[in-house]
């Protein structure tokens, strides 16, 4: 039986096994993402997307200080208890030291990003919510990255999600996502065990 993302107690996500192992340093296949997150960012004046989303956020700064500069407003929404407090946390006492050279690569690439990392999350609001309630085209940009595939052993409900994705923008809205290609069931840590889905979406994408 394959597993479906309600199977899982997505509130017991082992944050710091999860950042040690992706996000304590800057890896090549985060730096290939932001280079091309930032390509589509800036297409943007600074403020002029009146509010973007992060589908399903987790505890990934970088895809948030992304939006840092062309959206006035940014929903982060995480529906996982453990991943909603370390943002909170990182957002009232400013990002870890760790976040630094995700930050300065994002800036270099694009340069109308606050040279704060804390000033570039100003606009962050975290939302503790699962993503299927989120309403239709709610926002006029939505970001996703290793979201869809990561949640579900079950390629139909990886399609769903991705159908939700594409619809929370308005009509003629923007969507930045990246996806893990292949993605398998994974572990964190010495012990939990996460679902995940045998795409074929391959590098990342924009519209």
């Amino acid at each position: 039986m394959s597993t479906l993302n309600d199977d899982v107690n997505w509130d017991s996500w082992p944050v710091e096994d999860y950042l040690a192992e992706n996000y304590r340093e800057l890896h090549p296949s985060d730096a290939a993402v932001i280079a091309h997150h930032s390509a589509v960012y800036r297409r943007f004046a600074p403020g002029s997307l009146a509010c973007s989303v992060e589908f399903g956020a987790g505890p990934n700064l970088y895809p948030l200080m992304l939006a840092g500069a062309a959206s006035r407003r940014i929903d982060a929404v995480e529906a996982g208890k453990a991943n909603v407090a370390y943002l909170s946390r990182q957002l009232d006492g400013g990002p870890d030291a760790s976040w630094l050279p995700f930050h300065a690569l994002c800036r270099r690439l694009n340069p109308g990003l606050p040279a704060d990392p804390a000033q570039a999350l100003s606009r962050v609001r975290v939302v503790h919510q699962d993503v299927r309630a989120l309403p239709p085209g709610g926002y006029d940009l939505a970001s996703m990255n290793f979201v869809a595939e990561g949640v579900t052993e079950d390629f139909d409900e990886f399609r769903d999600f991705c159908r939700l994705f594409v619809r929370s923008v308005v009509p003629g809205g923007w969507l930045v996502a990246a996806f893990m290609e292949n993605m398998p069931t994974y572990r964190i840590g010495p012990a939990s065990r996460w679902p995940g889905s045998w795409t074929t979406c391959g590098a990342p994408r924009s519209n």
